[in-house]
């Protein structure tokens, strides 16, 4: 591998940072944005969830992406496209029926932003070395929290703004009025991306070829095909792949639902908070308690072993769940007491996740293909959070708040069961 002469601090934030911006926008934004255009929230749930689902073949088409031109190529491609498919999707919301078109371009931007992912991953992966990699994977991750703040705050911020304050609009009346404050933001996405793109050709590395990159389409499937049988013949696999996939099943659960009942109306049930409250709530004080959490729970790991760790984590990542039951029970009109609940669900659930991607990585991952085995891995939870998240608005919607509250916590058990059964047959690098 060699290493890039470009300077890494030019290309890794603005790489990793522009990453966030499509699939949060997808997976987070979209369901805020099908609540104001007037949707359900079975419907809004339903089809936000729905729009992630091509991030989890990403390991499906992986190694094709390394036979044809450079890793830069490809992320430059899908940044073009991204930027002019989200200027489609500001015009396509101008036409009288917008949605079926909205949500094909919608999905077409997933694939592509799938394709993003694995590129710049790729180009990091291969310009940088191991001391390298290891020294920007902080601004790695955190330049990737500010593409999701950049999203799940400034986006759903700049919203609400233009929705009240400019086209002088209730902003909790939710239909046809909030269109044209989305089809600005998408504009800005656009040209955002755009941007990024032009900024990526100057700066970004070309990123070398992997040493066991198949030559031809059909090396590229005999790699996919033995990957996914040596998957399965690791041993404990069913386990394994058991806690990829319910580890984070509550969190599926709660996901979309938690933000429309911070949204929805007191006579539903809700807090009524606008656009612009929501969106400071998740994506400043959510996200600041989230990555504080993060970097503690990377060192109790450190210091307990993840075997010692794992149970505690998964208490961690589960149990503040009930902040939201309370929050429906008591229904507080206290701006503080809302984000304070919002605060500790976020820092016990950054403190818990640490230990899914590193059991992923420690034991599930290693052998002949590991970076494939942990994409499987991260797929399976990916598969996870978009089926529990489309079922999830119609479960809310019959249970009404407090009852479904009480579902995502009974929902935690399966994740428990699993963590006291996860195997550990690698050494624990305690």
């Amino acid at each position: 591998m060699t290493t890039s002469t470009k300077n890494p601090l030019l290309w890794v934030p603005t790489g990793y940072f522009t990453m966030a911006l499509t699939y949060n926008i997808l997976t987070a934004a979209c369901v805020i944005m099908f609540s104001n255009l007037g949707m359900d929230n079975a419907q809004a749930a339903g089809y936000a969830s729905a729009l992630g689902l091509a991030y989890t073949f990403k390991p499906a088409f992986a190694a094709f992406l390394e036979m044809y031109k450079t890793k830069k190529f490809f992320v430059l491609l899908t940044q073009v496209l991204q930027g002019v498919g989200f200027v489609g999707i500001a015009l396509i919301l101008g036409l009288p029926n917008y949605f079926i078109p909205m949500m094909v371009l919608f999905w077409v931007i997933s694939f592509i932003g799938s394709v993003q992912d694995i590129t710049s991953d790729g180009v990091y992966v291969t310009s940088l070395n191991n001391k390298q990699q290891a020294t920007y994977c902080g601004i790695q991750s955190f330049s990737w929290n500010l593409g999701k703040l950049a999203i799940t705050g400034g986006i759903v911020i700049l919203t609400g703004v233009l929705h009240q304050y400019v086209f002088n609009h209730d902003p909790m009346v939710n239909g046809p009025d909030w269109i044209k404050s989305w089809q600005a933001a998408f504009v800005v996405l656009g040209i955002v991306m755009l941007v990024m793109a032009a900024w990526h050709y100057k700066h970004m590395p070309d990123g070398a070829k992997s040493e066991n990159a198949p030559p031809t389409a059909v090396k590229a499937m005999e790699m996919l095909l033995d990957a996914f049988v040596t998957f399965f013949q690791k041993k404990s696999i069913w386990l394994m792949i058991g806690f990829a996939f319910l580890f984070r099943l509550s969190y599926g659960f709660l996901l979309a639902p938690s933000a429309l009942f911070m949204k929805d109306s007191a006579v539903n049930g809700g807090l009524a908070m606008s656009n612009q409250e929501l969106g400071l709530i998740y994506s400043v004080f959510g996200l600041i308690a989230n990555i504080i959490g993060s970097f503690l729970g990377g060192l109790y790991v450190a210091k307990r072993g993840l075997k010692t760790a794992l149970f505690p984590l998964c208490v961690c990542i589960n149990v503040p769940n009930i902040t939201f039951l309370l929050l429906a029970i008591f229904h507080p009109t206290s701006y503080v007491l809302i984000a304070s609940g919002v605060i500790v669900e976020q820092f016990f659930f950054g403190i818990g996740s640490v230990g899914f991607m590193i059991y992923l990585m420690q034991q599930l991952a290693p052998g002949k293909y590991a970076t494939t085995h942990y994409a499987f891995g991260t797929a399976l939870m990916a598969l996870c959070m978009i089926l529990t998240g489309m079922v999830s608005g119609y479960l809310q919607q019959s249970m009404g708040y407090i009852n479904y509250f009480i579902f995502v916590m009974v929902a935690t058990i399966p994740s428990f069961l699993i963590c006291w059964y996860a195997p550990f047959h690698q050494k624990d690098n305690a």
